[in-house]
């Protein structure tokens, strides 16, 4: 039976569309911790420092926009309605900061935590040195 014939008849059905996908995405890790956030980012802030996550991220721009940048993929602004997906593991992510200098900008994001692992791991500096190679060109 369809999701139509299941609702009640004195109201419309509900819309559901599809606003992001991700092909090939990793297994998460046996025993993950699943855990979602909404994050604030004030007018012009930078966002968290260069990082990575222990296991796989989506997150969704609920208002504003955000400079998004993986390790060797070009950093790209995601506007208000979009998504972004990262693997994690080894992956460093180098932005999440507001690409508003007026206004706030605001994202969701469900993360999911190797067991017995942090959350978010912040990349110190000389690893960040040791690996410019992967990070794409900037504009």
């Amino acid at each position: 039976m369809s999701l139509e014939q299941h609702v009640d008849r004195s109201g419309p059905p509900p819309r559901i569309e599809v606003i992001g996908t991700v092909p090939g995405a990793p297994q998460i890790p046996d025993g993950a911790e699943a855990m979602t956030i909404l994050v604030t980012l004030p007018p012009g802030s930078p966002g968290a420092p260069p990082h990575r996550h222990s296991g796989p991220a989506y997150g969704y721009v609920v208002k504003g926009a955000i400079v998004f940048e993986l390790e060797g993929e070009p950093e790209r602004v995601v506007h208000a309605g979009g998504t972004f997906w990262e693997p994690g593991g080894d992956v460093i992510h180098y932005q999440d900061g507001n690409h508003l200098d007026d206004e706030e900008s605001a994202f969701v994001v469900t993360m999911f935590c190797a067991p017995g692992q942090p959350m978010l791991t912040v990349v110190e500096p000389d690893e960040l040195k040791a690996r410019e190679h992967r990070r794409a060109p900037r504009p």
